[in-house]
């Protein structure tokens, strides 16, 4: 830290952690390293299903595997600094390396909220068109998708990260929480964030109201067209397929929305923490158990390969 007109401006955060109680700090270690080793051998899995199996080789399972990746990247970017803090004393976090988790954890969480608009818009077309499917999703245009999903969330989290540079910290060092989370730094700001605010009000806002309309406004059609469908086979198969997608989209959305925008006067750190772990731990790996318990392709898929395995 140093010190700019009377103000001592401070270089390093302290993380409060998940808990204050040192007895608990074990059982939280084991239980985090378990739920974090899980998450990534079940969306690693995914992916080498996705990859080995020729038969999952289209536009639905490349943006599966799009997701998983997506998964792991979210995860590792607040799970092994959480362990780390639990299995030593000291929480002390640079304010470089808090701003560049920042820059990450706003750079998945913006890909993933894109992408399941992406994989709705795939299912409208494969239900409502499917005549027009394979003109529409060609690989190329499943990878120009996937790399603007990429890109969107390296551009938005960069705008974020530019203007939080712009902030200066000295009233205090604490952040309440397990990661460096956005609101969290502005809450510690010496500096007004009122510009802060407003891009997230402006540029937030769009995208994200565009992107839940993008993901749930295609799913009207899609349940009339399903319904509507003579083959029983066909539609169950149609809805398993949807509802796994629905089901990652209200987990992910329902955690967002009642971390960011529950009234201020129910603020309460606990409860912030449990949710805060929940879109943060949780999410990544709930995903893979809910695509591959409901998803028959991926767990025939996953027979062949332990079949061609043991030939």
């Amino acid at each position: 830290m140093y010190t700019i007109e009377n103000q001592t401006v401070i270089l390093e955060l302290f993380l409060t952690g998940l808990s204050d109680d040192q007895s608990n700090q074990l059982i939280l270690f084991m239980v985090f390293f378990l739920l974090y080793v899980t998450t990534l051998i079940g969306n690693l899995l995914i992916l080498f299903i996705i990859t080995m199996d020729s038969c999952l080789h289209s536009p639905m399972y490349f943006f599966l595997g799009n997701l998983a990746l997506l998964d792991i990247c979210s995860s590792s970017i607040t799970t092994p600094r959480m362990l780390s803090d639990l299995n030593t004393s000291n929480s002390m976090i640079s304010l470089s390396a808090c701003i560049t988790q920042i820059y990450f954890f706003i750079s998945f969480a913006t890909s993933e909220v894109v992408l399941l608009a992406v994989m709705s818009y795939d299912r409208y077309v494969a239900v409502c068109y499917p005549l027009h499917y394979m003109q529409r999703m060609t690989w190329k245009a499943c990878v120009q998708l996937a790399l603007g999903v990429w890109l969107m969330g390296l551009l938005y989290s960069l705008l974020h990260t530019l203007f939080t540079l712009r902030l200066t910290f000295c009233d205090s060092k604490t952040i309440h929480s397990f990661f460096c989370d956005l609101s969290k730094l502005f809450q510690i700001s010496c500096t007004d964030t009122f510009i802060n605010t407003l891009i997230i009000f402006i540029f937030g806002g769009s995208l994200g109201s565009s992107c839940f309309i993008i993901t749930f406004f295609p799913y009207i059609s899609i349940f009339t067209t399903v319904l509507n469908n003579q083959v029983r086979v066909s539609r169950i198969k149609t809805l398993s397929t949807c509802t796994s997608h629905l089901t990652v989209v209200f987990i992910f959305y329902g955690t967002l929305l009642f971390n960011y925008f529950r009234p201020t006067s129910d603020y309460q750190l606990s409860e912030d923490k449990i949710v805060s772990v929940f879109y943060t731990v949780i999410t990544p790996i709930l995903n893979p158990i809910i695509y591959s318990l409901r998803n028959k392709e991926i767990k025939k898929a996953l027979k062949r390969i332990c079949k061609t395995c043991l030939a």
